[in-house]
């Protein structure tokens, strides 16, 4: 999957960014300034795989790259500021990682164990509550991103979040998109009103539309392969043992970086297990797909969240509050539910293993 594509330059972050919103909104500027959200820069979008030889990484995404990207997303099509904000601000309690966090609280398959905290960073934060106060806004309009339908909803359908994050994930994991292809895709987008009424990105173009869903769900391919259930699941437990032996602590988690954390791990001795661990995850290259776990093996068998989406393709004319009408792609095009039947029936093999170093 990841040699699909051929090798190709590394994107610039910034002419992406200036894809999604020709036009930087200079408020934003005071914002990205901030800790809370500078932190982010240290935390990559890729859970980790930008450490693993497994992977081969095109570039590193951040996930403050990934905040800002989702803030110009929702400021290109809504010009609302407290929505805005709202985005830039939804990521501010992920640590290291990303979701490996999850994976080591038992959450491979919803992958939302630390969202809880994120209200509560943004209320707590007196530096970033001032600026808010001081440009007419309080915590509660930015603190929950879920609230605004563009910013977040529910799989299948497409918000900016879903919409940036996989952007630069196929860009940076297996090359399937280009800043060209970015830049179609992108261009071809409108506000339309879902099933419920309510506003949600979609596409104009049905060709479009099909294209964006297959390059979707290659990527969701891509995070459903047992290499990434055991990346992320052996990253979760050499930072959980790090933990326990007390080479870092809990909080390292939400203010080192992950280089930072890389180099302590990287010079620890004392504990065979962490270290045959943290070897095997700093030099593999290969997993055995297999129906049972290996001996002398690292070995996962793990159930995780499917990303896919099914998105609005245009359908009528422009109705009440300037949204399109629309319909699910798969209701009207036989390829695109075609390709989401074949996501969603996919099952890796059993176990995915690896020899221990």
């Amino acid at each position: 999957m990841l040699s699909m594509y051929p090798p190709a330059e590394p994107p610039s972050i910034q002419k992406y960014h200036e894809i999604l919103s020709p036009e930087f909104p200079d408020f934003l500027d005071k914002y990205l300034s901030l800790p809370i959200l500078k932190r982010l820069s240290g935390v990559g979008l890729l859970c980790g795989t930008d450490w693993t030889p497994l992977y081969r990484n095109r570039f590193y995404y951040s996930r403050l790259d990934h905040s800002t990207g989702v803030a110009l997303i929702i400021w290109h099509f809504t010009h609302d500021r407290a929505l805005t904000l709202a985005g830039l601000l939804h990521d501010v309690s992920t640590p290291v990682f990303s979701h490996v966090a999850d994976f080591r609280k038992g959450d491979a398959l919803t992958q939302q164990s630390t969202e809880q905290q994120n209200a509560l960073m943004v209320r707590n934060d007196e530096a970033l509550c001032a600026l808010l106060a001081a440009d007419g806004l309080t915590s509660a309009q930015v603190a929950d991103y879920h609230q605004y339908p563009v910013a977040d909803n529910e799989v299948p359908r497409l918000s900016a979040d879903r919409l940036e994050y996989m952007f630069p994930s196929g860009m940076a994991l297996e090359g399937s998109w280009t800043a060209e292809g970015v830049a179609r895709a992108y261009g071809d987008l409108v506000l339309c009103r879902d099933e419920n009424g309510k506003p949600e990105l979609g596409f104009r173009t049905r060709e479009i539309a099909e294209e964006y869903c297959r390059r979707f769900c290659s990527t969701g391919h891509v995070l459903q392969l047992n290499e990434n259930k055991l990346t992320l699941q052996l990253l979760a437990e050499i930072v959980n043992r790090a933990v326990e032996l007390g080479i870092i602590t809990e909080s390292d988690c939400w203010s080192k970086s992950e280089k930072d954390m890389m180099s302590v791990f990287d010079g620890y001795t004392g504990d065979d297990r962490f270290e045959r661990l943290y070897r095997t995850f700093r030099t593999m290259t290969h997993v055995e797909h297999t129906d049972a776990p290996l001996p002398g093996y690292y070995c996962v068998s793990l159930k995780v969240k499917q990303r896919y989406i099914d998105p609005l393709v245009v359908s009528g004319g422009i109705g009440t509050g300037g949204l399109h009408e629309a319909l699910r792609l798969a209701a009207v095009s036989r390829a695109a539910a075609g390709m989401i039947g074949a996501f969603l029936s996919y099952s890796d093999t059993p176990c995915g293993c690896v020899k221990l170093a």
